[in-house]
């Protein structure tokens, strides 16, 4: 029995980093997309809103 006990040991270890590299290797592009246009969004509106003034001044 003992020796069963050792031979569960390395199968849970492969078996954990089958599940660890499964999720480690997902594709995660989707969000960055979504964020990405959303921040192209922010610098349009922000590009829009210091227009008509020009430069906004410094403050020191």
């Amino acid at each position: 029995m003992a020796a069963l006990a050792w031979l569960l040991i390395p199968l849970f270890a492969v078996v954990g980093a089958a599940i660890w590299g499964s999720w480690a290797s997902r594709d995660r592009t989707t969000g960055d997309i979504a964020e990405l246009n959303g921040y192209a969004r922010f610098r349009d509106a922000m590009e829009k809103a210091g227009a008509p003034g020009g430069p906004a001044p410094e403050v020191h």
